[in-house]
């Protein structure tokens, strides 16, 4: 049984709001790996959302945080 897989990209307002949600909640959080990742992210980009993990694919998939929450409210 060969079974199709289909990733649904993620809309750029989706995932922004995913991740400010995922940023909120991992604040101050350094020591998580989830945390780690939120404050690498944020600090190595400035903050520029343009340059931010999940934008760095054309579906909006490029951070595996925001693509976990996604797909589990899907």
């Amino acid at each position: 049984m060969d079974k199709e897989i289909f990733i649904q990209p993620i809309s750029k307002e989706d995932a922004l709001k995913i991740c400010e949600k995922i940023r909120k909640d991992y604040s101050g959080k350094w020591y998580t790996l989830a945390g780690l990742q939120c404050w690498g992210c944020k600090t190595f980009t400035g903050g520029d959302t343009g340059k931010m993990c999940f934008n760095s694919r054309s579906d909006y998939r490029g951070c595996n945080l925001v693509n976990a929450v996604f797909d589990k409210n899907r």
